[in-house]
């Protein structure tokens, strides 16, 4: 008959092959002889935490520990069960003890890096996991995870040499290829971050993360069709995540592949109220059907999730400020869009018209360099214009602190390529909302949001995180350097039919839906020889389009899609549609702006939202109130009703061509005047020791304007 040393000998190799049945019942039968068997209750409770039995492991890893309380590998053990059940306490008490009893375990030092990280000790976390590494060079665990939060610090050549290093031990750990993958992407090197996710799902094909992650390359290389393939496969392999579940409804609502949206819709909304997705990006709600107050949640819960940790090393940082009165204020803008993008294309006129005597203006870009002549536009007005691109997120937060930025103006907000983490570690003593992002942060680390009483009304303060800062007009600065090109090209040269009434809408293809669809195509049934004028925003939404104006008993040929053109000869082209559309319940913005300064109507829907009142805001500006509608009802009763009267048409064409120069809206001078004014009044508050509280900003005179000071020459 066999001892029980060769029992558990047996029993042992079992359990290393993964024979967990049979190692199971050899424990047991060891047991039966010897209950108190410390060795076979500790590796009874290492099986059962493989099959999710958490409690049952803590039972039993328990026991061993008090039949034998000397033996390292079982107190380390028994941490990473109580880590499983979120049990910090006892975890790290369990692990530390590991430690004591044996100092050089590589093994306790991962599971007490892997613990920290969890409470968001990023630096202590690293040091053991450098620990680890150091006992034990082939730990590719550490490797890995130490990479995780290196690139969650945007070190990225630090996380890539981690996961390199843990490839050049284990070449088939699915974990870092996909890791390794999320750093290239994040580097705008896609074709390489996809050959790792193919790597990562070659190993571990139902790694529903990795394919969530190809998703989002395909999706960032234009390939749309390709990327919700895969969130789809993501989706099926794990229905609960969230993340890829808003990206599918987003990337189908820019294919405009309507069917299954509004299961979608109803979905994400569900889950935002639920609070327990903390990963859907607040952006994609806003151009679904939702509510100021589910966008909130969504920002809020987002934010917590995302930001939480910055907490922790915004008190390490200890970036201290003084509240005193200055003559000069540092205003800091931080965006990746100081580039041929619409947030420059707006904002380019106002580095050059700040007060230089009374504003020192700086830009912190962490966007790619197109080498456009709008970058170096923004470049030249600025008193200092920072390229932070290569920098960690903590580093740009110390550049901006010791730059001594009185104001930070965040431009991105939550959208795509955003690094919020640098005004959540609030290296300014007021941060500020602006532009970017039409909608609220949901963080506790940006003070106020610069809008207007059309966007927010007062009675929506509740809806928003930030105090409301009010400017007297409109909210949106414009550029009037926007060149229209001139001569402008002809119907013919845009594909336009010489005669009839030109319909148009030049919003992104995703803010298309289809109440708003069918309103437009029962114009176009009422109107004989009308078209709608879209942008071509990819090839599929225009033959999902046509395919889904032919089932509303439009001929296909009636849509018209103008291509992609550069800004000058785009805003040209405008002359050559009669009215433009928008959408609901994300309006225009940059585009109704664009339609505008270039002469051409907008007819719109105010909805309740930030997003769904932007266009209401500019027609507001440039004195056409009359094109607001406030419900899709009267917006379509409007559309017919301008459709069929080409005089009344006409007459707000001239009226705007009047407008346009004589009114606030481009009123570049006049808006920047007023921003500088709120700028004071925030700094002034601050001084005073007062909390932030909404802002209203008093209307300059008209006649009062002040002549512009430009930038001087020299260091700030």
């Amino acid at each position: 008959m066999p001892s029980l040393d060769e029992v558990l000998s047996l029993a042992l190799q079992h359990h290393q092959a993964g024979r967990l049945p049979e190692a199971e019942a050899l424990y047991r039968q060891i047991l039966q002889v010897q209950p108190d068997h410390p060795k076979a209750l500790h590796l009874l409770g290492m099986i059962a935490y493989r099959a999710g039995k958490h409690e049952m492991a803590v039972e039993y890893v328990t026991r061993a520990i008090a039949l034998n309380p000397g033996v390292a590998e079982f107190h380390n053990n028994l941490g990473v069960v109580y880590l499983e059940l979120a049990k910090i306490e006892e975890a790290s008490r369990h692990l530390n003890r590991a430690l004591q009893l044996q100092p050089g375990y590589a093994e306790a030092h991962y599971n007490l890096g892997n613990l920290l990280g969890q409470e968001e000790k990023f630096e202590q976390a690293v040091g053991q996991y450098r620990k680890a590494i150091a006992l034990k060079p082939d730990h590719t665990g550490a490797y890995n995870n130490l990479g995780l939060i290196l690139h969650g610090q945007r070190k990225l050549a630090e996380a890539m040499a981690q996961y390199q290093q843990a490839l050049a031990i284990q070449p088939a750990l699915a974990e870092a290829h996909n890791n390794l993958g999320m750093t290239l992407a994040d580097q705008g090197r896609l074709a390489e971050a996809m050959t790792h996710y193919q790597q990562a799902l070659a190993i571990k094909p139902a790694f529903a993360e990795a394919h969530g992650n190809l998703g989002n390359a395909f999706r960032d290389q234009g390939r749309l069709v390709e990327a919700v393939v895969q969130y789809r496969q993501a989706l099926a392999l794990r229905p609960d995540l969230a993340e890829a579940e808003s990206q599918l409804m987003h990337q189908l609502q820019h294919l405009c592949e309507w069917t299954g949206l509004e299961v979608l819709f109803d979905r994400q909304r569900q889950l935002v109220q639920e609070k327990t997705h903390p990963k859907i990006p607040p952006f994609t709600l806003l151009a679904i059907p939702s509510s100021a107050a589910e966008q909130l949640v969504c920002a809020r819960t987002y934010a917590a999730s995302r930001f939480s940790s910055c907490a922790t090393l915004r008190e390490q940082l200890r970036f201290n400020f003084v509240r005193a009165p200055k003559p000069t204020l540092r205003i800091g803008y931080l965006s990746a869009d100081f580039r041929q993008h619409a947030t420059a294309y707006l904002m380019a006129e106002l580095f050059e018209l700040h007060d230089h005597t009374r504003f020192a203006v700086f830009a912190y870009s962490y966007g790619p360099d197109d080498g456009s002549a709008m970058r170096k536009r923004i470049g030249n007005a600025c008193n200092r214009f920072v390229d932070s691109a290569a920098e960690s997120f903590v580093e740009t937060a110390r550049r901006i602190y010791e730059d001594r930025i009185d104001i930070l103006v965040d431009l991105k907000g939550h959208t795509h390529a955003a690094r919020t983490e640098i005004v959540a570690w609030r290296p300014a003593p007021i941060q500020v909302n602006y532009l970017g992002y039409p909608g609220t942060m949901g963080a506790d680390f940006v003070d106020y949001l610069i809008t207007d009483r059309f966007i927010t009304p007062p009675e929506h303060a509740p809806f928003f995180s930030e105090q409301l800062v009010y400017l007297p007009d409109c909210y949106q600065i414009n550029d009037r350097q926007r060149v229209i090109a001139t001569p402008a090209l002809t119907r013919a040269e845009c594909g336009l039919p010489e005669e009839g009434l030109v319909l148009c809408c030049f919003n992104n293809a995703y803010k298309i839906m289809p109440a708003v669809f069918d309103i437009w195509m029962r114009v176009l049934t009422t109107i004989p020889g009308s078209v709608l004028w879209l942008l071509e925003a990819n090839s599929e939404a225009a033959a999902n389009l046509r395919r889904e104006a032919t089932a509303r008993g439009v001929a296909p040929d009636r849509l018209v899609f103008a291509p992609r053109q550069p800004l000058a000869q785009h805003l040209a082209r405008h002359g050559q549609a009669d009215l433009f559309l928008d959408t609901w319940p994300y309006n225009a913005h940059t585009t109704a702006s664009d339609a505008l300064w270039a002469g051409l109507p907008v007819l719109t829907c105010a909805g309740e939202t930030f997003a769904s009142r932007v266009a209401g805001s500019l027609l507001t500006a440039v004195g056409l109130p009359e094109l607001i509608t406030h419900s899709l009802a009267e917006y379509e009763a409007a559309a017919m009703r301008l459709a069929r009267h080409p005089t009344e048409l006409a007459g707000l064409r001239r009226r705007l061509e009047t407008n346009r120069l004589t009114t606030p809206l481009f009123d570049s001078e006049r808006f920047t005047r007023h921003i500088e004014r709120a700028y004071r009044l925030m700094w002034e508050r601050y001084v005073s020791g007062e909390a932030p509280q909404a802002i209203e900003v008093p209307a300059l005179s008209l006649a009062k304007k002040r002549p512009v000071k430009r930038r001087p020459t020299g260091p700030v």
